[in-house]
């Protein structure tokens, strides 16, 4: 079975090991279902035209494609804006575009993760899933307009409460299949060290995402970004003695949040110091203690029972979670492995309990992994919702 992960400027983000992280786990998990599988990404060439420049910027993604076993099936292309020519008028880097199409043409299901993708190239395809990755707020952007969604045959979403009557957002008139974030057990391998020291996290600090809501019956806009879901919990250093580590994609508009931060005990790192490339990104993590991590304001809004991408990958290295609770759900624990904190004093107690029996909560944390995150099952439930695919899992 011929399969391809669309993604969008991951190419683009050499620093961004988590990000990079996001999509290869659904590549590997099809490959070890015995999947051959292409990676279509659209990016956004240097502003400086110069090729020298894209050189440099591209040349460490293809080394990390083929360390990843995708050497020759990494088909990147640049789109001008209003191309009416469609796909045959983008610009493909090492590929052509019969090549492409013809990849295309072959392919059994197309996964999709580029919410904007050009619509004549999911036609290519004998079959398409969209993949939701940011539950609630897509049916958000989706429902107010925000951004129009090409159809595709089946829509996936990591959303526990996307398309249930418990949810606090429209379904967008679509059928939603729900799935869990993903995570490849045997490349992110249980790491148990009792003297690892740092509850740590990776992640941005500021975007310029904002949350339209409604309070007290008027329209009011909110920022949607970990920084205001972080400094909520500033003071958080001062109820525990457990180290805690935040590893931040910043510049230097961010100084004054970060000299805040620092006052209050946290350790601050820059996050391409320390997961500025898909290994030392697992490395950091499997290095740490634990997690410690909050949740933006969109996921506390829609109480989407939300997990990240990245906690998945703390759980299968055996490292306990204590995060934000983004609300009811039917199969996150809390208290064995995961805490789901709402307060301060709620996630210093979940820190003190850890590490009164850390050992236990470790082996919990790959046991939730394990039963709950793992790639090859999730991903041959991808292709068993998919009715082309059902007949051809391997």
């Amino acid at each position: 079975m011929i399969a391809v992960i669309s993604v969008y400027k991951v190419a683009n983000f050499p620093d961004g090991g988590g990000h990079f992280w996001v999509y290869m786990q659904y590549a590997q998990g099809l490959r070890r279902l015995g999947c051959d599988v292409y990676w279509l990404e659209q990016f956004r060439p240097p502003a400086s035209g110069d090729p020298e420049d894209e050189a440099s910027l591209l040349s460490p993604f293809f080394e990390r494609m083929k360390r990843f076993g995708l050497e020759g099936k990494t088909l990147l292309y640049s789109a001008p804006r209003g191309a009416t020519a469609g796909p045959a008028s983008f610009r493909f880097v090492g590929c052509a575009w019969p090549d492409v199409e013809s990849v295309l043409k072959r392919a059994d299901l197309l996964l999709n993760f580029h919410y904007a993708i050009d619509p004549r190239l999911l036609g290519c395809a004998r079959r398409t899933a969209l993949v939701d990755i940011d539950p609630g707020l897509l049916q958000f952007w989706i429902s107010t307009g925000q951004l129009r969604v090409p159809a595709h045959d089946c829509y996936l979403t990591t959303g526990e409460t996307v398309g249930t009557p418990s949810a606090r957002f429209s379904d967008c008139g679509l059928q939603w299949h729900r799935i869990r974030p993903p995570v490849c057990l045997d490349l992110w391998p249980f790491t148990y060290d009792p003297h690892a020291e740092a509850f740590t996290t990776v992640s941005s600090w500021s975007t310029t995402d904002w949350l339209k809501v409604t309070e007290n019956g008027k329209t009011v806009l909110r920022e949607n970004t970990k920084r205001v879901a972080f400094l909520q919990f500033e003071s958080l250093p001062r109820h525990t003695s457990q180290p805690l580590e935040l590893a931040l994609y910043t510049d230097e508009r961010d100084a004054q949040d970060l000299a805040c931060l620092k006052r209050n005990g946290w350790g601050v790192r820059h996050s391409r110091d320390v997961a500025g490339s898909p290994e030392a990104y697992r490395s950091y993590v499997q290095r740490s203690r634990g997690e410690f991590s909050c949740a933006k304001a969109s996921c506390m809004e829609f109480q989407n029972a939300w997990v990240s991408d990245r906690t998945v990958c703390y759980l299968a290295s055996g490292k306990p979670v204590v995060v934000q609770d983004t609300g009811p759900s039917s199969f996150l624990p809390n208290g064995e492995g995961m805490f789901r904190f709402s307060s301060v004093d709620e996630a210093a107690a979940a820190l003190d309990a850890i590490n009164s029996d850390y050992g236990r909560h470790c082996r919990a944390a790959r046991d939730l992994a394990e039963t709950q995150f793992d790639a090859k099952r999730i991903l041959e439930g991808v292709l068993n919702t998919t009715p082309m695919a059902r007949e051809m899992v391997p």
